[in-house]
């Protein structure tokens, strides 16, 4: 499973998607496109974000299946390897975004 580390993005919800659109949508293709799976890793975010980064992982899912994408939202490296392991293992688990706390999925 890789990894992609999402950065940079605007603090308001529509100028970030637009921003992840335009810089990222991309190289998350390209990683997808070697058929292995891929985890995108956000910075923590309100709720307000939660719906575009959802439409973007399952968007991402759809298009690429059968190769598998996640994204987390955190800035715990531990909480961040955990569910990176997890979802390695989970073979059916794709187009899931999981806002994380330091003891697990928020």
């Amino acid at each position: 499973m890789q990894r992609l580390d999402i950065t940079g993005l605007p603090p308001v919800p529509s100028a970030a998607a637009a921003a992840f659109y335009a810089e990222w949508l991309e190289p998350a293709a390209r990683l997808l496109a070697s058929g292995e799976g891929l985890t995108l890793v956000f910075p923590p975010a309100g709720h307000e974000h939660g719906a575009w980064r959802l439409s973007a992982v399952q968007s991402l899912a759809r298009e690429h299946a059968p190769a598998r994408i996640n994204a987390v939202a955190s800035d715990d490296e531990a909480g961040i390897a955990a569910a990176l392991a997890y979802l390695a293992a989970a073979d059916g688990v794709t187009g899931q975004y999981l806002p994380l706390d330091s003891v697990g999925a928020g």
